[in-house]
Parts: structure tokens; sequence; C-alpha cells
């Protein structure tokens, strides 16, 4: 029992949605525009364009919307007193927890169904 509560897929999810909690919580406590945060919540998701030049410039597009280095040096430039910065850092990295959660990892260009949580549509073990 031990075991499955520790396995690596199941901490990553369980992570993930402590920083997707901790994202929003923020963001209400910054007290941002919700109407923001819904226009912009899915807007990472254009990077599956990416996918239309072929399977290694489509992951290269989406890691690099899905990963959280943009977002954290986003919100490094709002230390200097971007409000919209701030703003833009918790949805983005609030919608990169959400996807975590739900299983879609980094992905790999030998297809878009392998990530690095493992392979598309395959339960969490």
């Amino acid at each position: 029992m031990l075991d499955r509560l520790t396995s690596p897929g199941l901490l990553l999810r369980v992570e993930s949605l402590v920083l997707l909690a901790v994202a929003v919580g923020i963001y209400a406590w910054h007290d941002g525009s919700w109407w923001l945060f819904a226009i912009l919540f899915l807007a990472p998701d254009l990077s599956f364009l990416g996918f239309l030049g072929g399977p290694r410039t489509g992951a290269m597009t989406y890691n690099l919307a899905h990963a959280f280095i943009i977002p954290g040096l986003l919100l490094a430039v709002a230390t200097t007193g971007s409000e919209l910065a701030v703003d833009l850092a918790l949805i983005w990295g609030a919608h990169i927890a959400m996807d975590r959660v739900l299983g879609y990892g980094l992905r790999y260009p030998e297809g878009s169904q392998e990530t690095h949580l493992g392979r598309l549509g395959r339960s969490v073990s």
C-alpha cells in the first residue's frame, strides 16, 4: 500500500495539485482579475499548433509553453513591481500544474502521446 502512495507518478500529480492550489490561492490573494484568468488559462495550449510543423517542432513548442521555466522567470521579473507579470506568471503556472495533475507531461519528439509522466491515457501506477 505504501508503495502505491509513494509512486513517482502519484507524487508528481499530488505535487502539481499543491502547486495549482498555491498559484490560484496567491492569485486570489493578489486580487488578480478573474476575467483575465479565465481568458488566459488555456492560452498555453495554443502551443499545440507547433505540431503542425511535425512532432519535433510540436514537442519543442509544447514543452516551452508547459515548463515552469518561463513563468518562473516572469515571476522574477514581477519583483520589479509589475502586477501584470505576477498575474501572467500565476495563471501560466496554474495551467501547467493543472495539466500535470491530469497527467499531461512534457512531450518527447517520438510522438505526442509520450510524456515525462508516461504515455497519455495510462493510469497512475
